[in-house]
């Protein structure tokens, strides 16, 4: 079963079970990304951690929706997002918004997954630098930016920032594999494998020095550049990938017409 699937399905499985969340072969992010942060629920009496995101303008948050449609099939309409680099669901600061998922979600053309329209936003209740002062939301590419740096050659070696929280690479042996959850905002890099017209796909292959995401880590943001030359960009989200999580990440673009079309009813477009 495809990631994408399987992260429908986890997303609905742990509403009532646990956190979730990743980021592999990476390091603790601590105040690296300040503006990203985490998309949270409460079942029971009790906050937990669903997907990643990033704050794109004062008060709305960049997310995807097979996160927010997931809560909304459960009947969830309350949530909350956190900036804090460890979620902690007793001490944290949370800042409630309400949810926006695309009209068009779902998986659609011949392979099913063509354009899933898969991205949402939560509009904050308060900006979110009332609650973290010093706070700034990242930037948005122009319109086709990829398709223009791939007729120039210039995704060759392109190397990714990935962001978010959860769980980190399976632990494989002896039994089936373990996904350790920390809590952590967590980042890695992975590099340019290839382009599509709506994804971009990315190795995360750690035989390549590669790192990457997971499940639950969907919705997180993928900044173009690395190191010295990571810019505060979001090139896509993170929606998929394979069911190991050890090769590639597939991200959704965000330079598309269908990406931009939506966004643009919550932000300021580049």
């Amino acid at each position: 079963m495809h990631r994408y699937v399987i992260a429908i399905v986890v997303a609905i499985m742990i509403l009532a079970v646990t956190p979730v969340g990743a980021i592999t072969y990476g390091e603790p992010d601590e105040n690296g990304h300040p503006n990203v942060g985490a998309l949270v629920f409460e079942t029971d009496g009790v906050k937990r951690l669903l997907c990643s995101g990033t704050l794109i303008a004062p008060a709305v948050f960049l997310t995807a929706s097979h996160c927010t449609v997931a809560l909304e099939q459960q009947g969830i309409t309350q949530v909350w997002v956190t900036f804090d680099s460890t979620f902690d669901p007793d001490a944290g600061t949370f800042i409630p918004g309400t949810m926006h998922s695309h009209p068009e979600f779902g998986l659609s053309g011949p392979d099913g997954f063509s354009d899933p329209h898969d991205i949402a936003v939560i509009v904050l209740d308060v900006p979110a630098a009332e609650m973290y002062a010093g706070i700034e939301p990242a930037s948005l590419p122009t319109a086709g930016l990829f398709d223009q740096m791939a007729e120039k050659n210039g995704l060759k070696g392109q190397e990714f920032t990935a962001v978010g929280y959860g769980v980190l690479e399976p632990s494989i042996g002896g039994g089936p594999p373990e996904f350790q959850f920390t809590g952590e905002r967590r980042v890695a890099v992975s590099s340019f494998n290839a382009l599509n017209d709506a994804w971009l796909r990315l190795s995360q292959n750690n035989a390549t020095d590669d790192g990457g995401t997971c499940f639950g880590d969907s919705g997180g943001p993928n900044f173009l550049g690395a190191g010295d030359s990571e810019t505060d960009i979001i090139a896509g989200i993170t929606v998929t990938g394979d069911t190991m999580c050890l090769a590639t990440n597939v991200i959704y673009r965000l330079d598309t017409p269908a990406a931009r079309e939506f966004l643009g009813q919550f932000v300021s477009l580049p």
